[in-house]
């Protein structure tokens, strides 16, 4: 296999993997398997919060990537479920904090234990090394994507210059 083949059988896979980890039945399947009702999204959100606490909520929209108005309106979805609760600055109304209550805790810990049951039964007979690799390796690829930026296809540098 060529290096123009390999990058190309990385990407196909990257892209099966995030269609996966995108997949709203699959998250659904872990929820109810949690007995948890929270959004993908959601999920996202509660584990940013209770990982790295309290936050305001254009921080927590930048840390998780996510466009400020959707994760307005998945803390709001998480807020009227009782797994969040917000509150303003003093010094600055503008900004809102939110912060994970003991519901939204105990949410998570559901969500993380299945997901980690599930890792368990998909990786259990893998090699210690080989998870090690893995996770090294995508740590490694998640860092390089975010650093590296795309460039320009040759036709249109040529029109460009």
């Amino acid at each position: 296999m060529d290096r123009g083949e390999e990058l190309d059988a990385v990407e196909r896979a990257l892209e099966r993997l995030l269609r996966l980890s995108a997949s709203r039945n699959v998250h659904a399947r872990r929820a109810a398997a949690a007995r948890v009702d929270v959004s993908q999204p959601g999920f996202v959100l509660l584990r940013r919060l209770q990982e790295d606490g309290p936050m305001s909520l254009g921080e927590l929209a930048h840390v998780t990537d996510m466009d400020p108005a959707a994760a307005g309106r998945q803390i709001r979805q998480l807020e009227a479920r009782g797994l969040v609760v917000t509150s303003t600055l003093p010094e600055d109304r503008r900004v809102t904090v939110v912060r994970v209550t003991p519901s939204g805790a105990e949410a998570r810990r559901r969500l993380a234990e299945v997901g980690g049951r599930h890792m368990e039964d998909v990786l259990g007979s893998w090699p210690s090394r080989d998870r090690a690799a893995l996770a090294r390796l995508l740590d490694r690829l998640v860092d390089d994507m975010r650093a590296v930026h795309y460039r320009v296809t040759a036709e249109h540098e040529e029109k460009a210059g």
